[in-house]
């Protein structure tokens, strides 16, 4: 527990909290690890049906890259690093002219990472064209 939460939880600003205000604490901690939890699932179906009515195209997917990301969460003064690695399909594809687009996916793990995006080097995939701008357009999770 940080040193905030705890003078807080112990303290309370110089008297001893009230049962109250340990509620209202409680509730706003569970209200934060509810959105958190939360959000995964609503940004999973935002991307699902993102895109999904518009037209589609063959796409190749033409180079694959694996790159690592550090994320630093301050804890207790220390950072800590949890690392990811980020793996990048970048694909193309003719409407009419030649375009570009990218997916990229998280994996906790480097081996796991580079085998996905290696399993789609070369591959041709259907890429959701936006109408409205033909420059625009996405690969979903279902068509690859």
């Amino acid at each position: 527990m940080t040193p905030l939460i705890a003078s807080i939880l112990i303290y309370g600003g110089g008297e001893p909290l009230t049962r109250r205000e340990v509620l209202i604490f409680s509730l706003v901690v569970g209200f934060g690890l509810l959105v958190s939890i939360c959000w995964d699932t609503v940004d999973g179906l935002i991307k699902r049906f993102y895109g999904r009515s518009w037209p589609t195209v063959s796409a190749v997917i033409d180079a694959v890259s694996v790159t690592l990301v550090e994320s630093r969460l301050p804890s207790s003064g220390a950072a800590h690093f949890w690392p990811s690695y980020l793996a990048t399909l970048t694909y193309s594809y003719r409407n009419p002219e030649q375009q570009m687009g990218d997916y990229r996916r998280d994996f906790a793990n480097e081996n796991d990472a580079e085998a996905w995006a290696n399993s789609y080097k070369g591959e041709t995939v259907k890429a959701h064209i936006d109408p409205r701008d033909p420059t625009h357009s996405i690969l979903r999770e279902e068509d690859l």
